[in-house]
């Protein structure tokens, strides 16, 4: 159960840390987004700041997540994007693989919240 969780953190971790890398480089090839979309992309780019904040703690989140020691931070630091992509892909953009995705990951996240609960105890104190 010890390697199951850590392969799966690495991985969880290892997409966090490409999606986040991603927001900065641009190197992921994207399909052409329909006409809504289009709009909440442009949303988006209205606020400058606001992707490279989300690659940023998508990447410093994703670090965390890797290391036994750090993913407790990590899962919380993480928690606020995982919600975001969770509502977007049931919400505004549903697809199969897309709303799977999400949602195995966002388990993932959650589990290894459970998982630490005892260290967020002094911080509900």
């Amino acid at each position: 159960m010890k390697y199951v969780k850590f392969i799966l953190c690495l991985l969880f971790g290892l997409m966090f840390i490409n999606a986040g890398l991603d927001k900065f480089f641009h190197y992921n090839p994207v399909p052409k987004p329909d006409e809504a979309m289009q709009k909440i992309y442009a949303a988006f780019t209205e606020l400058s700041w606001l992707m490279p904040l989300v690659g940023a703690v998508e990447v410093v989140g994703g670090l965390l997540f890797i290391f036994p020691k750090t993913r407790a931070l990590g899962a919380i630091v993480i928690l606020p994007v995982m919600v975001g992509i969770v509502l977007h892909n049931l919400l505004k953009y549903p697809t199969t693989v897309g709303i799977t995705i999400s949602l195995v990951c966002a388990v993932i996240n959650l589990w290894i919240l459970i998982d630490n609960r005892k260290k967020y105890e002094v911080l509900l104190s």
